[in-house]
């Protein structure tokens, strides 16, 4: 008999699979998100995301010690406010919640770098990520806002701002805004590839920004399409955009592949609420292997081309990379 390739001779220890492992994911690879809201000494656990919390200010110092003694270099806020209108004020008052979790982050740990989402779902009346009138997302008006909350985070001591609202031009605008204020060197991580997509469920309730009318389809990236995430992309990058990102992430592995593919920009990829939990939930239930599941799942997004994930998982992640190193 002819002989035949032996491929399982790299396969037959755990020592010789990982001198040949081709992806990895590491510690510094990770954000995790947190979500910040007003009053004190709360930390409650989010409904449908296990083990994710609600953290108020006073809060936060205990909270993110726990990232940073697991060695996580990055943090991304999203704020609940106290109140909601709609002109999303309180999204770039200089004491809005997003304001004060960074400044109260920075007085401690002025080390870890603290992303900040740049959106107004969360602090609208109605939900959407602009202004709104006559029942319609107004473009324009809309990224002047957005600028505004950009250069709120900025003065805030925020590191690096993240606008994921898709409207149209709003990454040139917060650079415009950004660059005329001595924020030069502030990065912009676009969410340039967000689609409109049934897995953010339950962030939607964490961050109570759900639309009170109508979707979010006139903005978001239709789920069908793969050529326009080039289009998006190349336009953020013109715009100044620094790190873009696809989202959500396991979705939209080939997207994050062609991304990888075309551009040399830093690609970061959102692992979202609904990818989550759904391994939560179903590990819960027996039906899968709650961190086989994580690792696989987090180094499929790596293999993809992502060069950062934003993960719930950062933390159970993290322990299981220093536990198995």
């Amino acid at each position: 008999m002819k002989d035949f390739k032996r491929s399982r001779r790299l396969r037959s220890s755990a020592e010789i699979r990982g001198l040949v492992r081709e992806t990895n994911v590491h510690i510094s690879d990770l954000i995790y998100p947190m979500f910040v809201v007003p009053g004190k000494n709360i930390k409650r656990e989010i409904p449908n995301m296990p083990e994710q919390y609600h953290y108020s200010v006073d809060q936060l110092k205990e909270a993110v010690k726990e990232v940073i003694e697991l060695g996580i270099k990055a943090i991304v806020f999203f704020g609940l406010p106290e109140n909601k209108d709609e002109d999303a004020s309180e999204a770039y008052a200089m004491d809005g919640i997003v304001q004060l979790a960074v400044k109260e982050v920075k007085k401690y740990y002025p080390g870890i770098l603290v992303i900040t989402d740049v959106c107004l779902c969360q602090y609208t009346s109605h939900g959407h990520c602009g202004v709104v009138k006559g029942g319609v997302v107004i473009n324009d008006e809309s990224i002047d806002k957005l600028a505004a909350v950009a250069l709120s985070h900025a003065m805030a001591g925020a590191d690096m701002v993240a606008p994921s609202d898709m409207m149209d031009g709003r990454v040139g605008r917060i650079r415009e805004i950004l660059d005329k204020n001595n924020f030069k060197h502030i990065p912009i991580m676009s969410y340039s590839v967000k689609y409109a997509s049934a897995f953010y469920g339950p962030f939607r309730s964490a961050a109570n920004c759900a639309p009170q009318f109508g979707d979010r389809k006139t903005y978001q990236m239709d789920p069908a399409n793969r050529l326009e995430a080039i289009r998006q992309v190349e336009a953020d990058l013109e715009e100044g955009a620094d790190i873009i990102m696809v989202k959500p992430a396991l979705a939209y592995l080939d997207v994050i592949r062609e991304v990888k593919n075309g551009f040399s920009a830093p690609i970061a990829a959102y692992q979202v609420s609904g990818e989550y939990a759904m391994i939560k939930i179903a590990a819960r239930e027996g039906l899968i292997k709650e961190e086989e599941s994580m690792v696989e799942a987090l180094a499929a997004i790596k293999r993809a081309g992502a060069d950062m994930i934003l993960t719930y998982f950062a933390k159970d992640m993290a322990r299981w990379i220093r536990r198995n190193q």
